[in-house]
């Protein structure tokens, strides 16, 4: 049951993507930010009131920084997503196990000292390969595939898994502390909420249509879903096999690019999905070995 809610909120998080896409033709990545951290709030209130879990919190500050890097990696997401084919953002997105393999192995060599004669633990090394898999995946995926216009783009979406694996650490660092997920999550849109705000005002407003606007109603119930899906799978503890399923996404949001937009992915793009796909698993795999608990990750 646990992999199935997890399938779940793969599938919610992908239709998100979508009606961001759709969306994004009318209203700019701090609208998008704007709106889905306002009714993201909503609802999460409603969870945790259902829950009986106060709002309150002892670590205003680390929720701030959460929710900073957190709201950055979400408008590049959003960015990435309406400059570029759908699989491919999604899949820059997934990136971000990837990018936290990087910092362990990043964080290790600085850490190592050759005089004193100790070989690095051989994790590391598997860990190393993991993450010049995970970009080889990337230059198979962007080469063939992208455009020139669309260069920028990329580059904003690769941005948005780095900052994603930023924003991870900090939710486990939350989580180690004992802070109840949907407060972390309430948190996080009420910064999304704040600084969309700041966003349109420094931006400017689009027009507003109802007709459009109805898009972003699904998106914010949408990552709700997705997120409580998400909760769901992982309440009885985060098994490979439930971490390991919310690469499912990349899967859905490639159909829904070929199939609603008409997005055509070179042989070199899919076996670079397919090469991402793996070294993330591979990642999380070797993550969970030090981390058995850590929280799901949020897309």
């Amino acid at each position: 049951m646990q992999a199935l809610w997890m399938v779940a909120a793969s599938l919610f998080f992908a239709t998100m993507a979508v009606c961001i896409k759709i969306s994004s033709a009318w209203f700019n990545a701090a609208e998008l930010v704007f709106w889905r951290g306002l009714i993201g709030m909503a609802v999460m209130a409603l969870w945790a009131r259902s829950q009986r879990t106060p709002l309150r919190t002892a670590y205003p500050g680390m929720h701030a920084w959460r929710s900073l890097v957190g709201v950055l990696s979400l408008g590049a997401w959003f960015y990435a997503i309406a400059g570029l084919p759908l699989a491919t953002a999604m899949t820059l997105n997934y990136m971000s196990s990837v990018w936290i393999a990087a910092f362990l192995v990043g964080g290790a060599l600085i850490a190592w000292s050759p005089r004193a004669g100790a070989p690095l633990p051989a994790r590391h090394g598997a860990l190393a390969a993991t993450v010049l898999a995970g970009f080889a995946g990337v230059l198979l995926m962007l080469h063939p595939t992208i455009a020139q216009h669309e260069v920028f783009a990329g580059l904003v979406g690769l941005l948005s898994g780095m900052l994603s694996a930023f924003a991870y650490l900090q939710v486990m660092a939350l989580a180690k502390l004992g802070e109840p997920e949907v407060r972390t999550v309430f948190y996080f849109a009420a910064g999304s909420a704040l600084a969309g705000g700041l966003g349109m005002a420094a931006t400017g407003v689009s027009a507003w249509d109802w007709q459009h606007a109805l898009w972003l109603l699904p998106m914010a119930l949408l990552a709700s879903l997705g997120q409580w899906c998400m909760t769901r799978a992982y309440s009885h503890g985060a098994t490979l096999v439930v971490a390991n399923l919310q690469y499912s996404g990349i899967v859905f949001g490639a159909l829904y690019s070929l199939l609603l937009f008409g997005d055509r992915v070179a042989p070199a793009g899919w076996l670079g999905m397919a090469l991402i796909c793996a070294s993330g698993i591979v990642a999380t795999v070797l993550r969970a070995r030090a981390a058995p608990d850590a929280p799901g990750e949020e897309h």
